[in-house]
């Protein structure tokens, strides 16, 4: 098992993050980025593969994810469209659990022109604040495609909800706007359900609250691995002081230094950025099968 320990020297507690248990959860995210923004069929029933080699696990879609997409300046009018958002999946032999949580398509339009006003956290008193466009879609999240369904955090605890076995554990993940949503959903889960110690992976988050949020969160979800490629630009953004990032980096650099420096993903804002692209670096840290790059990076 090839383990490197995670890079923040300001919480020398944390845990040791398994390069390959980083990729099995980037590649169910990659689940969720299959499905079409605007095909809101109901995954459950499908099943989805996620890690490498001897670390492979299938797992079944319990329900789809839907959300209101990402409202912006260039294109304020998809705030009102219903999207897919990520899965929630089950493992069938160990009733292991894991909420998975794509981006959206309009990020680049969101690095343009988005303004960051923070806004109260909407699940728990006293977290601070939190970024309103990321609060809105959040607020929006549910497992039903109709506006007003039952939110994922309800949903997951409600008697009704399908598993298929008793949950052993929890994990959320995200890439990038996604990063963002399983940041805020691990605090709900965490503090308003029975799920009191979710395990976060996160690809490409942006900062997604105040100091006073973070502080929350460092708190309750300790568990957090949070993965950025060092010349990424989402990662950056929103800036400080207003904003801060929750614990738990383990950073990926996109560059091996030598004579020339090379350019292990080429250096444009998309291929710093996909999911692809990640994979693909933390596949080259782990040593085994290289996954590829997208073509064009």
């Amino acid at each position: 098992m090839l383990i490197i320990a995670k890079q923040n020297p300001h919480h020398p507690g944390a845990a040791t993050m398994d390069l390959n248990v980083a990729i099995k959860f980037a590649q169910l995210v990659n689940a969720a980025y299959a499905v079409r923004p605007d095909d809101l069929t109901n995954q459950a029933g499908n099943a989805v593969n996620g890690g490498l080699g001897a670390f492979n696990v299938v797992y079944d879609v319990v329900t789809s994810i839907y959300a209101n997409d990402l409202a912006t300046d260039l294109n304020p009018a998809r705030g009102a469209n219903r999207v897919s958002i990520g899965l929630i999946l089950q493992a069938p032999a160990t009733g292991d659990a894991v909420i998975v949580i794509r981006g959206t398509e309009g990020i680049l339009e969101w690095i343009q022109d988005a303004k960051f006003l923070a806004v109260p956290c909407p699940f728990l008193s006293g977290a601070g604040h939190t970024e309103d466009g990321f609060t809105a879609m959040y607020n929006s999240m549910s497992v039903g495609p109709v506006a007003g369904s039952l939110s994922v955090t309800k949903a997951i605890t409600n008697p009704g909800f399908p598993w298929k076995l008793p949950v052993s554990s929890l994990t959320i993940c995200g890439h990038s706007l996604g990063g963002a949503l399983a940041t805020l959903l691990a605090l709900d889960v965490a503090a308003n359900t029975s799920f009191r110690n979710p395990t976060v992976y996160t690809y490409a988050s942006p900062r997604t609250g105040g100091p006073q949020f973070v502080s929350m969160y460092d708190h309750v979800v300790p568990d957090t691995f949070r993965v950025a490629n060092r010349l990424d630009i989402v990662p950056k953004l929103p800036l400080p002081p207003l904003y801060d990032h929750v614990l738990g980096l383990f950073d990926l650099s996109p560059v091996k230094i030598g004579i020339p420096v090379q350019f292990l993903v080429k250096p444009e804002i998309p291929c710093l950025h996909i999911l692809t692209s990640y994979l693909h670096l933390l596949s080259l840290l782990a040593g085994g099968t290289i996954l590829p790059l997208n073509p064009g990076c």
